[in-house]
């Protein structure tokens, strides 16, 4: 289904061409000028030098040619040569006719699928999701949802962090509180115990205890990269642990991006990566791009035009250990060898920009990735307090991504039971629904690449532009709806008719751009395009409620229009939200 703004200019470019000049001038935009017109070509400013003639003259022959138009109720001069346009309402009813009865609303989708690997989440292991977690987890989550919507084939990957020191370090704590433990014991050959030997909150004490100690103690710290070291090398009792602390992890990280409504298709990790790395390593060496300085093994990355300094990158440290670096490149390796995918998206704080310019730019210098498949990183802003600092608890430190949910959740049942509006066994229920809309669309609100303020106060309100006002929005039409049919309506009945009033109009008007915007704001990956438009919808629709007798309107077949576009209007809602990956209730 082609979009309403295509079409538009289909009707413009033929215009001009019968007008005797080239149809590329017959470009439509959106009017700045919302009081004299809808919208606006500005092609005969632009032709006035082409064919050396006055520009208002050029459009007089353009719009002479537009006197029959099916699209356009109004196309007038207006001096120096623009051409102002307003849509007819009897073709933007047959539009929205149409919209109801294409599955994916107007959105066209992709000619050329593409697979696409999202990387996104990226926690480590044995630690609690926190706030910092937050970005990273939403913003991937909404951008697999649309490219999938758009009909790209793509895999949320959440890249666990599972083979670095921190392992290191809580077996090594674990060996001075429970040395007894039989995984360390090297004679030991029998069935290692299928209960791990703690649970998330001790594993969760477990480690910044040990951090701290490496901090201040270097025998310690010697111990724990030894640790490290001997895991690495599959230490069979250590292997036994990593595998406990990994199903301990994993089962809590689940529990709590499912709170979140994330979801990923591989739940793979950088220990994954590790059997591709050494011949990585030794094909770099061979082809001459890997050399050793200052006894570490480097690639140079730096490029002509360079306008800051690029330092090479790094594949193995002196001591011959691996980096993020090296896991990141062979990470590549085994996405290029199972998946084959057209493009790699990263989703991750832009404070990591620089590590991703080094590996994007030796994945593609040594050949671990074709030319043509793409390499990105979405790099996004910091989640700030109202103090323009990131994010924290009141004490100072970083908040666990459970408590922020709970406090929202908390402040929503509250709103909700001050408004007597569900009953108190559906609150709580209902209060995490809305919860989650408040989190979610307070964050992709903004766009993804600038830091923000996190207001709770702001976010949780039911004005504005929040998550729970576009839900309480789409509970509205909710309402309307059910009262109808309680009343004896038939929702199937009737379709949507020209509109009779301005603010009608503008309600059709909103909804004929979900098309446009959700193609755009994956090409541009921008959910926070969704939310504009979606903000404009619920406007639009608000106003059209307070001043429409839609349920007491005595003719019926205007009635039956009423119902038709609101049915179309929680679609477009709807549809939207789940994009961004929340829902509505059906009361708050």
């Amino acid at each position: 289904m082609k979009k309403l703004m295509e079409l538009m200019a289909e009707e413009i470019s033929s215009a001009f061409e019968k007008a005797g000049y080239d149809p590329s001038y017959g470009r439509v935009t959106v009017s700045n000028r919302p009081d004299l017109c809808e919208y606006q070509c500005n092609g005969a400013m632009a032709a006035a030098k082409a064919y050396k003639k006055a520009p208002f003259m050029i459009a007089d022959d353009v719009v002479a040619h537009l006197g029959d138009s099916r699209i356009f109720s109004m196309a007038e001069v207006v001096k120096p040569g623009f051409i102002n346009l307003k849509v007819s309402g009897e073709f933007l009813s047959s539009y929205l006719r149409e919209m109801s009865g294409d599955e994916k609303l107007s959105v066209t989708l992709a000619e050329n699928p593409k697979t696409i690997i999202i990387d996104y989440g990226g926690p480590n292991v044995a630690k609690p999701l926190h706030v910092g977690h937050l970005r990273s987890a939403i913003i991937g989550e909404s951008l697999k949802r649309i490219g999938r919507f758009v009909g790209h084939k793509v895999i949320g990957d959440v890249h666990l962090g599972d083979w670095g020191l921190q392992m290191g370090l809580i077996i090594t704590e674990l060996k001075h509180r429970q040395p007894d433990l039989v995984y360390f014991d090297d004679s030991f050959t029998g069935e290692y115990p299928e209960e791990a030997p703690f649970t998330i909150s001790e594993l969760e004490e477990i480690y910044p205890c040990a951090s701290g100690k490496s901090k201040e103690d270097e025998a310690y710290r010697n111990e724990a990269l030894e640790a490290t070291h001997l895991l690495q090398e599959g230490k069979r009792g250590y292997m036994a642990l990593w595998n406990h602390i990994m199903n301990v992890s994993v089962t809590d990280l689940k529990r709590n991006y499912d709170k979140l409504n994330v979801s990923f298709d591989l739940w793979k990790k950088e220990s994954d990566a590790q059997p591709y790395i050494p011949d990585m390593v030794q094909e770099m060496k061979e082809k001459g791009f890997a050399y050793e300085d200052q006894g570490a093994l480097v690639v140079d990355v730096k490029e002509e035009g360079d306008t800051k300094e690029i330092p090479p990158c790094m594949l193995l440290k002196s001591d011959g250990a691996s980096l993020y670096t090296t896991t990141d490149l062979a990470t590549i390796v085994e996405r290029m060898k199972l998946y084959h995918p057209d493009e790699i998206l990263y989703v991750v704080d832009k404070r990591q920009e620089l590590h991703f310019i080094q590996v994007f730019r030796c994945a593609r210098k040594t050949g671990l990735v074709p030319e043509e498949t793409r390499l990105s990183f979405l790099g996004f802003g910091t989640m700030n307090g109202k103090d323009g600092k990131p994010f924290k608890t009141r004490e100072g430190g970083v908040m666990r991504l459970e408590t922020l949910i709970k406090d929202i959740n908390d402040e929503m049942f509250t709103k909700i039971v001050e408004n007597r509006s569900v009953r108190d066994k559906d609150a709580r229920e209902t209060a995490e629904i809305v919860g989650l809309a408040a989190i979610k669309y307070g964050d992709l609100s903004n766009q993804a690449t600038k830091d923000y303020v996190f207001d709770v106060d702001r976010f949780t309100s039911f004005e504005g532009n929040t998550g729970p006002y576009i839900l309480y929005t789409i509970v509205r039409i909710k309402s309307i709806l059910n009262r109808y049919e309680e009343e004896g309506g038939n929702l199937k009945e009737g379709e949507i008719l020209s509109p009779v009033s301005d603010i009608e109009k503008n309600l059709m008007m909103q909804l004929t751009g979900f098309g446009f915007t959700v193609e755009s704001a994956f090409d541009e990956k921008a959910p926070h395009k969704i939310c504009a438009y979606i903000y404009d919808v619920s406007n639009a629709f608000n106003s059209f409620y307070h001043e429409t007798k839609i349920l007491s309107e005595e003719d019926t077949e205007r009635k039956h229009s009423y119902i038709q576009l609101l049915q179309l209007t929680k679609r477009v809602l709807e549809t939207s939200i789940d994009l961004l990956g929340f829902s509505a209730p059906d009361r708050m």
